[in-house]
This record gives structure tokens, C-alpha cells and sequence, in this order.
């Protein structure tokens, strides 16, 4: 028998807990983004904890308790919506407070869709608010992109690199760590296995942080330096005071 009493609770409890507006122009280009499931959805709840808890910032283990999936994965997913321009961090200072703080900035996301929409690549709504089917001119429906779903293959590299950090750290990588390690890699174009020594090289002088790690890289880029044969000859006169 069901529990009409205790169906009515569950709802109202429901109801009470909050609703979350999502723009349904969001739903229907996330794919033409190229996003696949855990991206869109890291994205639904960067919005839901904005609009429903104030929350702008919310943390890697909060975000993977909702996803349900490896920091690392929440990461990852995160890097690669920054790399795309949808999601970036912004400096937040309170001159009341002297507080400073980070947050999610969305707006990129949201210009990405409406440009989207104005360009016309995807079907705008009918007046009866149904979408084109997608079939083509002589009737069959054509077959989605199966790119949507295909990670960048040096992601799947570099996801290695992001584990390394977090193991010799202890402890997941946080949104702007995540963010300083994708600017090296992007930006810089820090050669991996470079990025990889001077992590070893924070870790040998007892200073593990990224600021430190920061430094090394800036000093071997500006000295030329390529590839950890260099970096570790760079290191030794260093050391010696040459």
C-alpha cells in the first residue's frame, strides 16, 4: 500500500526545498557545445548553488558529492570548460571587509549559447513550442556527432599530470590550482615532463605550493630552459652558487 500521507510529505518537503531556473536555451545547446553529461551537469549545479545557497564558490568535494564522481574527474571537467571560455574565476575583494575571495563567473557559457542561437545552428522553438526533428531534406534523421562525447587526447595525457599534484599534495587540487596548471600548460606551454621536474623540485627544497613551483618554471623559462636535462643542469649550478 502506498503511503499517501507520506507521499504528500515528500513533496512538500520538495517544494520547500527551493527550485533552481535553468535556462532551457542551456539544455538544448549543451550538446552543440560539445559537453558531454558530467559537464552539463557541473554546470547545472555551479547555477544551483549560486541561485539556491549563495554559494559562488563552491568546493571540489562539494561538487564531486553531487556528481557523484572522482575529484578528479570534477577537475578535469572544470579544466576543460575554463579551456573552452565558459567558465572562468574571478577576484573578488570586499573593501568593506578587506576580505578577498574567488567565484565562478558564467558569462562566457552564456554568451557561447545566445551566440549560438543568433547564428541560427540550432532550431529556434516553433509556436507551439516544438523543435525541428533534425531529419534532413529527403526525410531520414541525421545522425548526431559522435565528437560530443570524444575527450581531447592530450586531456586524457595531462590527466595524469593533475593526479601527480594531487598525490604529492594530499588532497584534491582546487578550482584555481586547477586553473594556474591549465594556464601552464595552454599558455605557457610548459612541456609536461618539465612541469613534472619542478614539482619534484618544490618537493626536494620543502617547498611544496604552487607559488614556489611557479617561480621554478618562470626562472627555467627565462633562462632558456627546455627539457629537464637543461633544468636539472640549471638546478645543480644553482645549488652549487654558479
Amino acid at each position: 500500500m502506498i503511503d499517501r500521507n507520506a507521499m504528500a510529505r515528500g513533496m512538500a518537503e520538495a517544494y520547500m526545498d527551493g527550485a533552481v531556473s535553468i535556462p532551457y536555451a542551456l539544455l538544448r545547446t549543451y550538446r552543440a557545445l560539445k559537453l558531454n553529461d558530467t559537464e552539463g551537469m557541473l554546470l547545472l549545479h555551479l547555477i544551483a548553488y549560486r541561485q539556491l545557497e549563495q554559494n559562488d564558490f563552491p568546493t571540489i568535494e562539494q561538487l564531486q558529492e553531487r556528481l557523484g564522481c572522482s575529484p578528479a574527474l570534477v577537475g578535469q571537467s572544470l579544466q576543460r570548460l575554463m579551456k573552452q571560455g565558459l567558465v572562468t574565476i574571478d577576484e573578488v575583494f570586499d573593501p568593506q571587509t578587506g576580505i578577498q575571495s574567488e567565484k565562478y563567473n558564467l558569462s562566457g557559457l552564456f554568451q557561447k549559447v545566445g551566440e549560438l542561437l543568433a547564428a541560427g545552428e540550432l532550431p529556434m522553438r516553433s509556436a507551439s513550442g516544438n523543435e525541428s526533428t533534425g531529419a534532413g531534406e529527403d526525410g531520414r534523421r541525421e545522425q548526431p556527432e559522435t565528437s560530443n562525447v570524444v575527450p581531447i587526447v592530450h586531456k586524457a595525457v595531462n590527466a595524469n599530470l593533475f593526479v601527480l599534484f594531487e598525490q604529492e599534495f594530499g588532497r584534491p587540487l582546487t578550482p584555481t590550482e586547477y586553473e594556474i596548471m591549465n594556464g601552464w600548460l595552454d599558455q605557457d606551454q610548459y612541456p609536461d615532463e618539465l612541469i613534472r621536474f619542478a614539482l619534484k623540485e618544490s618537493v626536494f627544497a620543502g617547498k611544496l605550493h604552487f607559488r614556489y613551483i611557479d617561480r621554478i618554471l618562470l626562472e627555467w623559462s627565462r633562462n632558456r630552459v627546455t627539457n629537464v636535462e637543461e633544468a636539472r643542469l640549471h638546478a645543480q649550478k644553482f645549488r652549487t652558487g654558479r
